[in-house]
């Protein structure tokens, strides 16, 4: 967690002078887990969960201006439900990260871009519950949900412009998850689809010359 808080605060370092343009953006995850270990996947079928995204960052052209890079740091809840006759299971979990991902713009009109991005988001959970029955248990401590997560990413969001301050953009985004330093026998990867709302303002670069 210390070295998490560290890396933002370096990211945030970095790009404040050069970014181009800061953002926030929330909306909702569509979550399924896929679990595995020695004895098999998990009997009861998993139905996908939902829970919120928040996103906030920095965004600064590259050489071609079609390119952009992000550093972006979010709090993402991944929650799954199952259940049957006789059993039901609740997961709810809370993940701080940090996003680093190449953009690429298409101008449609004078008001309206459409960007595409993919990238990598590095996350570790902050908070994890396990209900099953009523019984509630701490996931934080498990090794199939301790450790730094790895999750590739990609999005397609449309921007419209609201004046020269900035932009209002809705994107869909789908990423997938693994732990990978996870040694134990039980397994759990994530897929997520995301709805996402976004606010974006223009901001001077101040080293420009």
């Amino acid at each position: 967690m210390r070295k998490l808080s560290l890396l933002i605060i370096a990211i945030i370092a970095i790009t404040n002078s050069y970014s181009q343009e800061v953002y926030f953006l929330t909306g909702s995850n569509f979550t399924k887990y896929n679990f595995s270990s020695g004895q098999g996947s998990i009997a009861t079928s998993l139905e996908s969960g939902t829970g919120t995204t928040y996103e906030m960052g920095y965004t600064r052209p590259l050489k071609n201006n079609r390119f952009s890079h992000t550093f972006g740091v979010n709090l993402n809840e991944f929650n799954v439900v199952a259940g049957s006759l006789a059993n039901s299971y609740t997961w709810n979990t809370k993940y701080l990260g940090v996003n680093n991902s190449l953009d690429f713009t298409v101008p449609l009109s004078k008001n309206f871009k459409l960007f595409m991005n993919a990238g990598l988001n590095l996350s570790t959970i902050i908070y994890g519950k396990q209900s099953i029955n009523g019984a509630i248990y701490d996931l934080k401590s498990q090794d199939e949900y301790s450790g730094l997560s790895f999750i590739p990413f990609t999005g397609v969001h449309l921007k419209y412009k609201i004046n020269d301050l900035g932009y209002l953009s809705f994107g869909y985004g789908v990423s997938k998850s693994v732990i990978l330093f996870n040694i134990s026998q039980e397994k759990l990867t994530t897929s997520t689809n995301q709805i996402l709302f976004g606010i974006h303002f223009n901001i001077k670069n101040t080293n420009k010359k």
